[in-house]
């Protein structure tokens, strides 16, 4: 969504979290920079379960697109792992934890129409 985080600024971010939510910190995976590229984010669901869950440096890092979205978070729930969110604080584990992402999601979205002043 237009912002970018060095790679080891968030792997400091996510190993911080980790810790304080006594969380085991396995490696990380590194995404290709590329627009609408979830290659290594596709790979870490198909290995789901046989690990605990995912920590992602942010929410945004999801698929924009919403339908692309509802297929991870219906993986992590059938599975019933966690997905965790580093700089929002919040995490993935049941069906109200969802509609919270889709919230703060729909209002991101918005902030593009909303009117600008100018200075």
């Amino acid at each position: 969504m237009g912002e970018r985080a060095p790679q080891h600024v968030q792997n400091i971010v996510i190993r911080d979290y980790c810790k304080k939510n006594k969380l085991s910190y396995l490696l990380s995976s590194t995404e290709y920079a590329m627009k609408n590229s979830h290659l290594m984010l596709e790979q870490v669901l198909e290995e789901l379960k046989s690990i605990d869950g995912i920590v992602a440096y942010s929410l945004f890092q999801l698929p924009e697109d919403k339908k692309l979205r509802k297929k991870i978070y219906k993986r992590i729930i059938n599975l019933k792992k966690e997905m965790h969110f580093s700089v929002e604080g919040l995490k993935i584990s049941k069906q109200k934890d969802i509609n919270k992402i889709e919230d703060i999601w729909m209002v991101r979205q918005s902030l593009a129409n909303c009117i600008k002043t100018i200075k």
